[in-house]
């Protein structure tokens, strides 16, 4: 049964429009070379853009409100998460009979009934869910998301949509990408070009590094409250499946993280390690960050005014990266990050990493999700040996994880490989393989000059 959510054609009154006019109908000192006042750029952005929002928290509010009264009509949001009551301090869209029901759902009701003639469509999905040709539909892509992973994974995605004849990138395969952040009262915009300008791989040493802990260290020594409750999330979880077979750990569900707290609990106690709090358990988990509705406000306004320029052509825009600070007084920030020449992600080179023979593959793990360029969370090794595909350590699946954990102590060639081979690692970070081809070194004794080209 479909599902109506109030998409309606009420007209447009006399005036309506006016202030959007005054960018799109006359000329002025900012404007794009290529830019000619008409009333054209206009009637695309009512009838034909097609805009994608991705999350449809502090920022995607903010993003949608924005967007829907600067004249985009054609606006569709993605976004996995439920309302919670922690959620309406800053999410103005949400009420507390909302509270529970899907984020994007109740958003799109709200500026569908809010705003007359916009049709905004929601999508109660994980990005993941949605494939190459979901995403290939919309002309611009903004994203307000809160995960390092999730922007990883989407910028992957958008690559893999480009298209290249003899070596020159086509750009009617180019979907811009506008990406905004926040922590606490910092914040950050850019403009994203895939193929043309840096990319989030580009400049990943730009967001802090995500904590890891080695899987041995996990699994068979731990010290530290973080190595319990990772215990019990990575290897517990899904060897247990305590709510039932195929179902995810969710961080927004307080019968979920009371399972990890407890179990991790009892984890700690054999190992007489202190410190294991509900609040630590649920930060541990969802990689809790301060929100603040004033930051958000202005970073989706950075961002809304991004898709309207590049939507429009009416100005040049950011080029390309804005910084925001507003902890003591009022700091504002615009630099170009330029392209990696060998990112893993737009360069379209396979990744040469050093190592000697007699490292183990636990280095050749830790160098993949420590290494600052890389910082990859659950990276999935395999081999092609013999013309068959060896996997060497998975650890996803609980089954298998726990079948290859004795490869992590064994030198690369106690596992057969050899100089020159090519590994192909998978990574929640992206839904391409990146590959890499390893090379081994004869003066070095310790992994410590293990280097990616």
């Amino acid at each position: 049964m479909a599902v109506d959510f109030g998409c309606g054609d009420t007209g447009d009154w006399e005036g309506r429009w006016n202030h959007v006019k005054k960018f799109l109908e006359r000329s002025g000192p900012f404007i794009h070379p290529a830019f000619e006042p008409s009333n054209e750029s206009l009637q695309f952005l009512l009838e034909t853009c097609k805009i994608l929002v991705v999350g449809a928290g502090g920022l995607g509010c903010e993003l949608l409100k924005n967007l829907a009264l600067s004249g985009f009509r054609q606006i569709h949001v993605i976004d996995m998460d439920t309302i919670d009551v922690s959620n309406l301090n800053r999410q103005f869209l949400f009420r507390p009979k909302d509270v529970g029901r899907p984020k994007a759902e109740v958003a799109a009701e709200f500026i569908n009934t809010r705003i007359p003639d916009c049709c905004v469509t929601p999508h109660f999905n994980k990005i993941q869910d949605k494939d190459e040709s979901f995403y290939r539909e919309f002309h611009l892509i903004v994203c307000g998301l809160d995960s390092i992973i999730a922007r990883r994974w989407l910028n992957g995605m958008l690559m893999s949509l480009l298209n290249y004849e003899d070596g020159e990138l086509q750009q009617s395969t180019v979907i811009p990408f506008i990406d905004g952040g926040t922590e606490g009262f910092k914040g950050n915009a850019r403009v994203i070009l895939p193929g043309m300008t840096a990319c989030v791989e580009c400049t990943l040493e730009l967001y802090p590094p995500q904590i890891n802990f080695p899987m041995c260290t996990i699994a068979s020594m731990p010290r530290l409250p973080e190595h319990c409750i990772e215990y019990v999330r990575i290897l517990q979880w899904p060897k247990e499946q305590p709510f039932g077979e195929g179902v995810e750990l969710d961080g927004d569900d307080p019968e979920h993280i009371q399972w990890i707290y407890k179990e991790s609990l009892e984890r700690a106690s054999q190992f007489n390690i202190r410190g294991i709090t509900y609040r630590l358990t649920q930060g541990v988990v969802k990689r809790i960050i301060p929100a603040v509705a004033s930051t958000n406000a202005v970073i989706a306004a950075a961002c809304a005014t991004e898709v309207f320029k590049i939507a429009s052509s009416c100005y040049m825009p950011l080029n390309n990266y804005l910084v925001f600070n507003d902890v003591d007084g009022l700091y504002t920030y615009t630099f170009e990050a330029e392209r990696k020449d060998k990112c893993p992600a737009c360069s379209q080179l396979p990744q040469n990493i050093e190592f000697p023979s007699s490292a183990k593959l636990q280095e050749v793990l830790d160098y993949l999700t420590n290494d600052i360029s890389l910082q990859m969370k659950s990276p999935a090794i395999t081999a092609t040996q013999d013309g068959k595909n060896k996997t060497l350590y998975l650890q996803t699946v609980a089954s298998i994880e726990e079948r290859t954990r004795p490869n992590l102590c064994k030198t690369l060639q106690e596992l057969g490989l050899v100089d020159g081979q090519e590994l192909a690692v998978a990574d929640i970070t992206t839904p391409q393989t990146v590959l890499f081809k390893l090379h081994f070194t004869t003066n070095c004794t310790d992994t410590g000059d293990a280097m990616k080209d």
